[in-house]
């Protein structure tokens, strides 16, 4: 089923990639609408380039230790019994093939940058991106984990972000010149990653509805009642997230349209040439 390491390791990794997407997708439409194009990745500018790739290497050595934990460390080395994978961790080496796949991302995204042998566009890269999401949103709808009930109802509603990741991911290389679907991106992943913190604390943690359990790794519930009241609260869970996620957005672009809009005007107003 899953544990709360499990999720919030992952969902760190999406909310902090999210987040500097929308940040960078607001500062770039903000300070030249007319140059923007889509970035599957944006670098870090300053530090005369030296962590330029910094997003590119969380991407891949986030994705590689995370690897290792649910490969490695979750097993306990026992990957095969009898000639044969596991039965008992058939949901860890399903999300090693799901984090694999964003750790060869980021792979090819370093190497595509950073060297002459793949020298792939902006485009062939979001569509990369959009193939390791597509893995992501395969496990999760054909989980070896039986998801019914409450649990069902959380990995439901991740799958529906997950799918947004993919579509924003295509619609980018499809449309490398629209600011909405960079900024949708950058949405997409943001909430993905506050998903998983959200399934986290309420499957695993202390914000479990009233009349629910985590009992023998599975989530059961008092009555059908309670259950529909966890799935109830999960949608409004939901509601706040996205509410806080735009607020955050909008205020960004605020912020954004201050430092490059208002301030040159202030520099090349009368009274400071006077000054």
């Amino acid at each position: 089923m899953g544990s709360f390491r499990g999720h919030i390791v992952p969902g760190t990794l999406f909310l902090v990639v999210g987040i500097w997407h929308m940040w960078c997708s607001v500062v770039r439409y903000v300070s030249n609408p007319r140059s923007f194009r889509f970035r599957v990745w944006n670098p870090v500018p300053g530090f005369n380039g030296r962590i330029k790739y910094l997003e590119l290497y969380v991407i891949t050595i986030g994705g590689f230790i995370d690897l290792c934990i649910e490969l490695l460390y979750s097993t306990h080395l026992k990957i095969f019994v009898h000639g044969s994978l596991n039965p008992s961790h058939m949901n860890n080496f399903e999300h090693s093939g799901m984090l694999l796949m964003f750790f060869l991302f980021g792979i090819v995204a370093l190497l595509s940058e950073k060297t002459s042998f793949v020298p792939l566009p902006d485009g062939a890269l979001s569509l990369i991106a959009s193939a390791a999401f597509t893995a992501e949103y395969l496990l999760f709808y054909f989980h070896s984990t039986t998801h019914k009930g409450l649990e069902g109802c959380y990995h439901f509603i991740l799958v529906l972000l997950i799918s947004l990741c993919i579509l924003s991911a295509i619609a980018g290389a499809l449309s490398p010149t629209s600011f909405p679907v960079d900024l949708c991106s950058g949405i997409a992943i943001t909430l993905q990653g506050l998903w998983f913190y959200q399934t986290a604390f309420t499957l695993y943690g202390p914000m479990m509805p009233e009349g629910c359990w985590l009992q023998d790794n599975e989530i059961k519930c008092r009555s059908t009642e309670h259950e529909i009241h966890g799935e109830l609260l999960a949608n409004s869970q939901l509601f706040v997230l996205v509410f806080c996620v735009l607020v955050a957005v909008v205020c960004a672009y605020i912020f954004a349209e201050m430092i490059f809009n208002r301030m040159p005007n202030l520099v090349n107003s009368p009274d400071s040439l006077e000054n």
